[in-house]
């Protein structure tokens, strides 16, 4: 009987152990896991008690607009000569409507794009003037995070919220 007694403790025991071990290769994986990045910027690891938006949060943000937009400026440029080397009097009118409905679609993409930069260039002004990462309607923090996932971002998630309401209601 006491063998029977001792197999299920020993079971016990070892099911634990491969637990915890199992437990620690996990915080192991995290702890080794790159980073998230933000146009090439890893996430901002904020410090207890810092202040908000101090001189390291400045900097951090500033290279990851700076990041994007140089993202930006780099895929203009690629569709520049990419619509260069393509454009060829095609002699098929189907293939040539194909190339024309691609470039259409390009240059909307480009354009999209040529407002986002002068987003950025706005965002990065309002970083110099230190009105960066407060609403713009209530003057509240809109936190690290929320600039993070959108660094042009000019309002907190509540005026956001509202103002996404509000924009319904006049749709509907």
């Amino acid at each position: 009987m006491a063998t029977k007694t001792s197999t299920p403790q020993s079971s016990d025991s070892s099911k634990s152990t491969a637990k915890s071990s199992k437990a620690r290769a996990t915080k192991a994986a995290h702890a080794s896991s790159p980073a998230v990045l933000i146009h090439g910027q890893p996430a901002y690891a904020e410090s207890a008690g810092e202040a908000y938006m101090n001189a390291a949060q400045k900097t951090h943000f500033r290279a990851i607009l700076e990041a994007w937009k140089r993202e930006l400026m780099e895929e203009v440029d690629r569709t520049l000569h990419y619509m260069q080397d393509e454009s060829a009097n095609l002699p098929d009118p189907v293939d040539r409507a194909s190339q024309e409905e691609e470039f259409s679609l390009e240059l909307r993409t480009r354009d999209r794009e040529r407002k986002l930069i002068r987003k950025i260039d706005e965002t990065l002004k309002s970083l110099d003037e230190d009105d960066y990462g407060y609403c713009a309607t209530c003057g509240e923090k809109i936190g690290i995070r929320r600039l993070e996932a959108r660094p042009t971002a000019t309002l907190c998630i509540d005026c956001k919220t509202l103002a996404e309401i509000k924009e319904k209601q006049l749709q509907g």
